[in-house]
């Protein structure tokens, strides 16, 4: 347990020495560094000395790393917790909402993910809204099992600073670990995937008696599986957001969440919405990043959804060709560059395949030149690729379904 007493000290003292490596104001300083103590550090040390945080995904292959560290400009890589000299540096003591505060990856729905700059007004905004809906309690406990380098759990540190109640941060997502903590009332908040929803399930978690709700994103949730929770007790919400909102921008309010299992709710307080012609779901509020507005003002989510009669909001889906594994977003185009780079592969096309545990599986349908065992085409790929986007599944097919523009025709992949 650290106190927010002690972060400060330890901030202090962090942010000193990043000064004697040299980082000034408006630096961006990229982390590989664990969920743990020193990452909290280096989260609030930054704003001291007006730089910007940029948390790197630690899935990645490192030559998927050193793009995103290439793209974001940072001037340092923090590997490590600082060590060293502290320079005699006046520390900042407030902050410009305006400011950027973190540059935070999506997780791919362009390839190599999309950087978004979000600033202090954006975070304090997203946490505002959450509050409004969820109340804040003094002995809130939110537990959050979800990558810190994902804006849903990095938002669990900041709103928790916020709002001055605690964070409990687990290293990686462990069944066991996270059951233990809700059966044993430790914890009054939760933020999940619905995979982890899953895993708990298959884990035998009976109840959590000091949870007052359970957020579940990263995609729509299978209702069986909302239901099979709200059966057992647990206060699950359904919640939709992304990287461009600082995480949540719809949640179900703890006194609909059961009466519409299917929705991820209505809009949070300062939250427009929209669905367009196509079914695209549009958006804008303080918590959405500047540089994600189109021209029109919106932010274009390419997610597509439908308001019900109640004025709640249902995710349907990707717009765009990209497959939901897991709570992670992986784009087709760049699992088929992989393929494509393997000398036996002559044609390939991916796409995603309904799937009980993770929501989605990333499947591939492949040409071959020469013969290529299922082995061999996944080594391949997870030699190039972050692991969660590897296939899962191959298909060997003698041509891919393609119309006169020479574009893959998708739905028919999975016929």
């Amino acid at each position: 347990m650290v106190t927010y007493a002690e972060l400060d000290g330890a901030a202090a003292r962090t942010a000193r020495r990043l000064a004697a490596l040299g980082v000034e104001e408006g630096d961006l300083v990229a982390t590989t560094l664990p969920p743990e103590h020193a990452f909290c550090e280096l989260l609030h040390a930054l704003p001291r000395l007006g730089a910007v945080l940029v948390p790197l995904n630690t899935r990645l292959t490192a030559a998927e790393r050193a793009l995103q560290v290439e793209d974001s400009g940072a001037r340092l890589v923090v590997d490590e917790p600082p060590h060293g000299p502290e320079a005699d540096v006046p520390l900042r003591e407030q902050v410009d909402e305006d400011a950027v505060q973190t540059v935070v990856y999506t997780s791919g729905t362009t390839g190599r993910g999309k950087r978004v700059e979000l600033t202090f007004g954006n975070h304090a905004a997203s946490a505002i809204a959450s509050a409004w809906n969820l109340g804040v309690a003094p002995d809130d406990r939110w537990l959050c099992p979800l990558p810190l380098f994902h804006v849903g759990g990095l938002a669990i540190l900041l709103r928790s600073a916020i709002y001055a109640t605690t964070a409990v941060i687990h290293e990686r997502f462990e069944p066991g670990a996270v059951r233990e903590a809700l059966e044993s009332g430790e914890v009054t908040l939760v933020s999940l995937v619905a995979t982890m929803l899953r895993r708990l399930r298959q884990a035998g978690l009976r109840e959590a008696p000091a949870l007052r709700a359970a957020l579940i994103g990263g995609g729509p949730a299978p209702r069986e599986l909302i239901e099979w929770a709200i059966a057992t007790g647990l206060p699950v919400l359904q919640t939709y957001g992304m990287t461009e909102t600082a995480s949540q921008i719809v949640t179900a309010s703890p006194r609909e969440s059961a009466a519409h299992a299917g929705s991820a709710g209505r809009p949070l307080p300062g939250v427009d919405l929209q669905i367009a012609g196509d079914g695209e779901i549009l958006v804008r509020g303080p918590m959405v990043a500047r540089s994600a507005l189109d021209g029109d003002g919106w932010l274009h989510t390419r997610d597509r959804g439908h308001l019900d009669g109640d004025g709640l909001l249902h995710v349907e889906g990707r717009i765009d060709d990209t497959v939901v594994t897991g709570g992670e977003n992986v784009a087709v185009a760049e699992v088929e560059d992989a393929l494509l780079s393997h000398p036996s592969v002559a044609d390939a096309a991916v796409a995603g395949l309904p799937d009980p545990e993770w929501g989605e599986i990333v499947a591939a349908w492949v040409v071959l030149a020469t013969h290529a065992s299922d082995a061999e085409l996944m080594a391949h790929c997870r030699a190039r690729l972050a692991g969660f986007k590897v296939p899962k599944e191959f298909v060997r097919v003698r041509e891919l379904p393609r119309n006169e523009a020479g574009k893959v025709l998708r739905a028919r992949l999975r016929h």
